[in-house]
């Protein structure tokens, strides 16, 4: 990993975990299994790997642009891709899990609940109002079909995430510009999500909510794309942290290395014109805080 000339405001450095010219970045997961990063490149339709020990990547095509890829219990991955979700097994075998094609319609970010449910966001290519979707998706426990137990109108759905506690889930369609908080400890499959009302709110010019992680302490990391940053909000909704970044789109953020110290950062260069030499690569913040082990899915 290298050093760029950026920093945080707390003065940590950002390096450069793997430079890639990634079209959309997007989704990092750390997989304990395997000891990687697993994050996608949506457009370019690849699955990336990075192993922080030895440096070691791993690149898998998909047949589809894929919005997000997450380790399963089984071994293998479950992913977001445009025509519903699909699964890996360990030996790259894959089925549909969910097929669901919509025209114009792709998958987005997605997330495991600590109940091992899958939540995945949709939009539509051109990002019509309401054309995306939230849902829930568990799997027969005999292995067999899956379960869309809740279905939610969105216009891009991206990030999601679970308080440490497993009570808050938090959440994002982009062009509301909020981070919006929901009961989860409460929430019966099938029933509308309670909604607790927004954690933040972005200003306006200062970029569109993307991606998030939560760490031990409860707060949420959430990447500014358009606004070449790393927020980071309390669990009162406080902003405490910016890490400025040398990019101008990062997507998301997600915890990862030894004991889930350092935070990586997928980023993008769809539409970034000029000299961007970094646009597109997994950067990485060391030390900036603790992580929360992430639920496989339980399918």
């Amino acid at each position: 990993m290298s050093p760029t000339a950026a920093s945080t405001r707390t003065g940590r450095r950002i390096e450069v975990a793997v430079r890639e010219r990634a079209k959309l970045g997007e989704g990092p997961t750390w997989d304990p299994a395997t000891g990687r990063m697993v994050w996608v490149d949506i457009l370019s339709a690849r699955i990336h790997t990075f192993d922080p020990a030895d440096g070691r990547r791993t690149v898998m095509a998909t047949e589809q642009h894929v919005g997000a890829a997450l380790p399963r219990a089984g071994g293998g991955l479950v992913v977001n891709l445009r025509d519903g979700i699909g699964l890996y097994g360990p030996g790259g075998d894959f089925s549909w899990l969910v097929h669901d094609p919509v025209p114009g319609r792709r998958g987005n970010d997605a997330a495991v609940a600590p109940d091992g449910a899958l939540w995945a966001g949709s939009m539509r290519y051109d990002e019509a109002p309401g054309g995306g979707t939230l849902i829930r998706v568990v799997r027969d426990p005999s292995g067999g079909s899956a379960a869309v137990t809740d279905t939610r109108a969105v216009t891009v759905g991206n990030g999601t995430g679970w308080s440490p506690d497993g009570r808050t889930m938090y959440y994002i369609d982009t062009p509301t510009g909020r981070i919006d908080r929901f009961r989860a400890d409460r929430h019966s499959p099938g029933e509308p999500l309670v909604d607790q009302g927004p954690l933040a709110t972005i200003e306006p010019g200062t970029g569109y909510p993307d991606g998030l992680t939560v760490d031990a302490d409860g707060c949420v990391w959430v990447a500014l794309w358009d606004g070449a940053a790393i927020r980071r909000y309390t669990p009162d909704g406080e902003l405490d942290r910016t890490v400025e970044l040398p990019v101008l789109r990062p997507t998301s953020c997600a915890f990862g290395g030894p004991g889930l110290r350092d935070l990586y950062i997928t980023t993008a260069r769809v539409g970034v014109v000029g000299p961007h030499p970094l646009t597109g690569s997994l950067l990485v913040l060391p030390d900036a805080g603790q992580g929360v082990p992430d639920t496989p899915f339980a399918g």
